[in-house]
């Protein structure tokens, strides 16, 4: 985010000097407020950085925030507070497409926390699914081949369906296990732990994110050549 003017004295309101404690708009003299510098999203939600939220209330938040911000109520404000709200209000809608869904919002908390690592070069099939992803790859090549040569493709496609549930089953398991550990990243925030075990937290989370990224590409790539005549 851009910083703006008096971004660097916050908490303090940069109107009456009172203390705004991250607030959208201040409670001494109801200025709308910059963000403070490398707030994140949670932030602007008034929210710590859990990842098992309640939507219903996320929604409700965002609609308040939405209101408050909005920049209608500006039009007769200065020209800081009028970009100010035009700013607060774009970076309210990237937040809560960010936080309202549960796997984005694991991205963005890992992103943000500078955690967020996928590899520049091709992606490597997890080392349990090696023999599997061979087998696969080798019904698709089949796959391709015969439908170049007018064979029957009836057994192939029954073998890549049946992989295709498979696998489609062990993306199902991979959320859950990510869901596990959401779980233990709030429990560690509520028992106030270390950098150091967070970091191992959203370490496991990063590896999660990209078996599930590999898998359902698996699962995409499957279904792609099933729907080709």
């Amino acid at each position: 985010m851009t910083q703006t003017r008096a971004e660097s004295a916050a908490p303090v309101c940069w109107n009456c000097k009172a203390p705004a404690n991250g607030a959208q708009v201040c409670p001494a003299c109801g200025k709308i407020q910059p963000l403070p510098s490398g707030a994140s999203y949670f932030t602007l939600f008034g929210q710590s950085e859990k990842l098992v939220i309640d939507s219903d209330a996320l929604e409700q938040q965002f609609h308040k925030l939405s209101w408050k911000l909005h920049p209608d109520n500006f039009v007769r404000a200065s020209e800081f507070e009028r970009n100010l709200s035009l700013q607060l209000s774009s970076e309210l809608n990237d937040a809560y497409r960010a936080l309202r869904d549960p796997l984005s919002r694991v991205e963005y908390l890992l992103e943000h926390e500078g955690m967020r690592k996928e590899g520049t070069t091709k992606q490597q099939a997890p080392p349990e699914l090696l023999e599997e992803v061979f087998e696969l790859n080798e019904s698709l090549d089949e796959l391709r081949e015969a439908r170049e040569s007018g064979d029957d493709l009836g057994e192939l496609r029954r073998r890549l369906e049946s992989a295709q549930r498979d696998f489609q089953e062990k993306l199902e398991e991979v959320d859950s296990e990510l869901d596990r550990v959401r779980g233990e990243w709030d429990a560690a925030l509520d028992s106030d732990a270390d950098r150091p075990a967070r970091e191992k937290l959203m370490s496991r989370m990063n590896e999660i994110l990209n078996r599930r990224s590999y898998i359902r590409n698996l699962v995409a790539n499957v279904q792609k050549e099933l729907v080709e005549e």
